[in-house]
């Protein structure tokens, strides 16, 4: 069975799921590196706009710490490079050591507003002429950053201690402060999922770094110990139909059909020459990724979308591709889960986990605890949890937070606990798309909405109407 890299990405929620969140981009890469296009014959071009273009590349490699990678492909009016910035492990400690932090840079114009997105995670499936939404709305340069501890951005040795929201968003902090002295337009964040709460971190450590931001499908958990938020979330959504369908299938899952389905689990590792030493088994990853079933599903799950669950008696070969596809399943190998542990890790110290309740498991169930963090991450990695991490965010949303767009699908699991605004707000708004998923965008919402933010949105930027340049 092929795994897709892009496929594997955990949420607060314990998940894994599809990481596209903003919209994707509407423009068409080019193949070669020149910004203008080609003149006709016997056209003279003006000297300066071809220096400055050709300067740009200049510019951002005589940044301190900045290195050029080399040049991509870009969409038309674009130059992309793939970047490398020098970041201290500890800020607070700037001479005890360093790493090469990944970024992507599409150069538009020096004049136009530049959108910071992160997607929360590493670089490794990121198109370089992606566009996140805001991006096109504002018509601007965008810094695409892989996370500290992520993809290549790692320090080796590895001090995990180092790996907080706080420091990722000095992380943020100081390539923004590098990179205004080039782009000194309006700045806007941006990231989807995990890397839309990444954005609302950076924004209550750096409030001023940037003229707004736009968080999307961000979840918001403030009590770890309390899930019971999401548990009446996944009773509520869908038809009942739907959700009977789900409870048929993990019942048969875990029951009657467990020892063929971590059967065939196991010779799927196999084959790969994967293993499960950090979950534990084959039958503990079925049993973990069961639980997990509903959330998983519903995230994908848009209104209109065919409820096509296999029923219990479904041919194997069926049943457990259905299965795999939808909970990423053999990614709870090693391999898989090595190049997530710095998710994993966040999740079991600051961000939060959420254990499905599973009353209709009753007495199928083998492995208590196994939905705790620890699963996932090696006992040579300590884990401590913070419990003050989130709720000192959630206050500073409601009460001092300004110039926020969240946006949420109304069927999306991750709105069970979503950020909210409060008296001390300004500025601040939440959006709901209507029958819309995980996978959202400004563009999905109502007609009012949708215009209401995106004139926030390039209200911060400081543009004012889409033609402008």
């Amino acid at each position: 069975m092929k795994i897709t890299r892009q496929l594997c990405l955990p949420l607060l929620l314990t998940g894994l799921l599809a990481s596209a969140v903003a919209a994707p981009s509407t423009a068409t890469a080019r193949t070669g590196g020149a910004h203008p296009a080609t003149a006709p014959p016997g056209t003279v071009r003006p000297a300066a706009p071809r220096r400055a273009a050709d300067d740009i590349r200049a510019r951002i490699a005589a940044l301190p710490g900045m290195r050029v990678v080399k040049e991509n492909p870009a969409p038309a009016g674009y130059r992309s490079f793939a970047l490398v910035y020098r970041q201290p492990v500890d800020h607070r400690h700037p001479g005890r050591g360093s790493f090469e932090q990944r970024l992507s840079l599409l150069h538009r114009s020096t004049a136009r507003p530049m959108v910071l997105y992160t997607g929360g995670y590493d670089l490794n499936t990121r198109d370089p002429a992606f566009r996140a939404e805001p991006t096109t709305i504002v018509d601007g340069n965008q810094i695409s950053v892989e996370q500290r501890y992520f993809g290549t951005s790692r320090p080796h040795p590895t001090d995990w201690s180092k790996l907080d929201i706080r420091q990722a968003a000095s992380d943020h902090h100081r390539l923004i402060r590098a990179l205004k002295t080039v782009y000194r337009a309006a700045w806007i964040s941006t990231g989807g999922s995990k890397g839309g709460m990444a954005t609302v971190y950076h924004r209550r450590f750096y409030p001023h770094d940037v003229a707004g931001s736009v968080a999307y499908s961000a979840p918001n958990n403030t009590d770890d110990r309390d899930d019971t938020a999401e548990d009446r979330f996944l009773q509520r959504v869908g038809s009942p139909a739907c959700r009977s369908a789900l409870t048929a299938l993990q019942r048969a899952m875990l029951g009657t059909r467990r020892a063929e389905m971590a059967g065939r689990l196991a010779r799927w590792a196999a084959d790969q020459g994967s293993t499960f030493h950090t979950v534990g088994s084959a039958d503990r990853a079925l049993e973990l990724t069961v639980l997990e079933l509903p959330l998983l599903f519903w995230m994908q799950q848009e209104e209109g979308d065919d409820c096509a669950i296999p029923g219990p008696a479904a041919p194997g070969d069926a049943l457990f591709t259905w299965f795999a596809e939808k909970t990423m399943l053999p990614a709870f190998s090693d391999y898989h889960l090595a190049a997530m542990t710095a998710s994993y890790y966040q999740l079991g110290t600051q961000l939060g986990q959420v254990a499905m309740a599973a009353p209709q498991l009753a007495g199928l169930l083998r492995y208590p605890g196994i939905q705790e963090m620890r699963t996932y991450v090696p006992r040579s990695i300590p884990l401590r949890f913070q419990p003050e991490a989130m709720p000192d965010i959630d206050r500073w949303v409601r009460h001092h937070g300004s110039e926020l767009l969240f946006v949420y699908g109304e069927r999306d699991p991750a709105r069970a606990e979503p950020f909210r605004t409060g008296r001390g707000s300004r500025d601040a708004h939440v959006y709901l798309a209507p029958h819309t998923s995980h996978v959202v965008s400004i563009g999905k919402l109502a007609p009012r909405d949708r215009a209401r933010a995106t004139a926030a949105l390039r209200r911060w930027a400081g543009v004012d109407s889409p033609t402008e340049s």
